[in-house]
């Protein structure tokens, strides 16, 4: 089967990577598949930096704000929508390109990883959370490392529920998710991909972006985004972005604005080292830096690699 050609534009957050992915676009004919785990919830736009319809520039994006906050997503649907949309793009002579962050969600999709039918087990998981809340994450972390090594060794406390989905499948299927994974890759992927990771020679020039970020946010409606948010109630799922939480303190009075501005910050700066550290783990990505302005825009340190690669 001819595999399909996609250009993919990932890395850390406010790195620029919308910005880049529409320049593409706007060159080569192409249509943007998002992939993003937190962009695909409505009225999130401002915590998740959804682009605006002014930074789409006219281009069309796929798999942004299309689902309710309260809903449940998993990585095994994204690569089916987002394999859909790519499809439907490639069919209408136009050039696929994906471009987000969560690096869970791309690799699983450039790498064609397929999935169990494992299904679910609600009152376990529900029982694994009940544990972690009176005893401790790492205590679940310590259980899953005594049958899934491999699995234990990648994940840290912090990541509940991954922990606890690895748990599961277990239960479940009787085979780790360190077993399924390497059983899902043994079918080749569809694509043939060009992937560009947005970098930078000193990290603190990321961080000034970042906090830049965080201050315009703030400045564009975050905290009435915040506000509304924590007045809903079954956003479980969506719970995990960045940019509610660390303001939850201030609504509650605890902590000022600054300094839960602050944690923002801070969180967003980790998120974007973890980040780093997933594709830096990728093989054949080409890294641009947003800092190396003698090498030229991000825009054209990408085109002059497609045209060096004769890839479109």
């Amino acid at each position: 089967m001819e595999k399909i050609k996609v250009l993919a534009v990932v890395g850390p957050t406010a790195s620029g990577k919308s910005a880049l992915a529409v320049e593409l676009a706007k060159a080569f004919g192409g249509e943007v598949v998002s992939c993003d785990s937190m962009q695909i919830y409505k009225h999130m736009a401002v915590a998740t930096a959804k682009p605006t319809a002014e930074e789409m520039r006219g281009i069309p994006h796929h798999l942004i704000d299309f689902l309710e906050p309260s809903e449940r997503f998993s990585v095994a649907e994204y690569v089916t929508l987002a394999g859909a949309a790519i499809r439907d793009i490639h069919a209408r002579g136009k050039l696929p390109i994906i471009c987000g962050g969560t690096g869970l969600y791309f690799s699983s999709l450039i790498h064609g990883v397929t999935f169990s039918e494992a299904g679910s087990d609600p009152a376990y998981r529900k029982a694994l959370e009940q544990r972690a809340a009176s005893e401790g994450a790492q205590v679940l972390l310590d259980e899953l490392r005594a049958f899934d090594p491999e699995s234990a060794a990648k994940l840290h406390p912090n990541n509940l529920k991954r922990i606890i989905r690895a748990m599961e499948h277990y239960k479940l299927t009787g085979k780790t998710i360190t077993e399924q994974n390497e059983m899902s890759r043994a079918t080749p992927s569809a694509y043939e991909a060009l992937t560009f990771a947005i970098g930078f020679r000193d990290r603190q020039n990321l961080y000034e972006r970042i906090h830049r970020r965080v201050d315009h946010m703030c400045e564009t409606g975050l905290l009435a985004e915040a506000a509304w948010y924590f007045a809903q109630s079954g956003f479980s799922t969506a719970s995990a972005a960045i940019g509610y939480k660390e303001l939850q303190p201030y609504f509650e009075g605890v902590m000022s604005l600054e300094e839960a501005l602050e944690n923002l910050k801070k969180e967003t700066r980790h998120y974007a080292k973890r980040q780093l550290t997933w594709f830096r783990r990728e093989e054949n990505i080409r890294w641009l830096y947003a800092d190396a302005p003698e090498q030229g825009s991000l825009a054209a340190q990408a085109c002059a690699i497609i045209e060096k690669e004769s890839f479109i």
